[in-house]
């Protein structure tokens, strides 16, 4: 049976983090995708997701969805986003955004509710992500890494979590980007069979 996951899917550099010290993305799309872009594989299977304020201020901004709201429904098409602020932003006209705050633990459960068995992905930031951890809702981390090292900047999540917390369960190239999936929390004793059945898979094909 196929579970719902709630799931980190985000592009960091090697050092760990998603944005420079200016809150810019502009060493990101210097970086070779290749031809093949997995986000709108991922998406597809998500029904529910979320973002902290300064996410979604820089969606407002880079992607100007406010003058053109076209451009988020070309992204997101209706699935329902949870924006976590203190502060009044403005909405997406027609777009299926909910402006909330404070404990992410019944957010969550509206969240499950609205995705109808799909998975939920934590859009970011590191700090929100985090918040999901601390309340054990965190079950994958997929991370696109890109060949760039920053140096300083917004951490991809600032908590620790161990390797008895984390499991690799995939590893791909993509372009220039390393693709990395880790199950995380109450995943991980799956994680770590599905790594190890992946390993026994290729040691056979490699002899075969």
């Amino acid at each position: 049976m196929v579970v719902a996951k709630t799931q980190y899917y985000t592009a960091t550099s090697v050092d760990g983090f998603t944005a420079d010290v200016d809150d810019s993305l502009g060493w990101l799309f210097e970086v070779d995708e290749g031809t093949d872009n997995p986000f709108g594989a991922f998406f597809s299977g998500v029904g529910a997701f979320a973002m902290g304020a300064a996410t979604y201020e820089w969606v407002l901004k880079n992607d100007n969805v406010l003058a053109e709201p076209a451009n988020w429904h070309e992204m997101y098409g209706d699935v329902p986003c949870w924006v976590f602020t203190h502060r009044e932003l403005p909405l997406v006209p027609d777009a299926n955004i909910f402006m909330v705050s404070g404990d992410v633990r019944p957010v969550h459960e509206a969240m499950l509710v609205a995705a109808q068995g799909r998975n939920v992905w934590l859009a970011g930031g590191g700090e929100l992500v985090a918040e999901f951890s601390d309340a054990g809702l965190l079950d994958e981390i997929i991370l696109a890494v890109a060949p760039v090292l920053l140096g300083d900047g917004t951490p991809l999540l600032p908590r620790r979590l161990t390797s008895r917390q984390m499991a690799l369960t995939h590893v791909a190239q993509l372009g220039s980007f390393a693709y990395l999936t880790y199950a995380v929390g109450s995943l991980v004793t799956l994680g770590r069979h599905m790594a190890a059945d992946a390993l026994a898979r290729s040691r056979v094909a490699a002899t075969g």
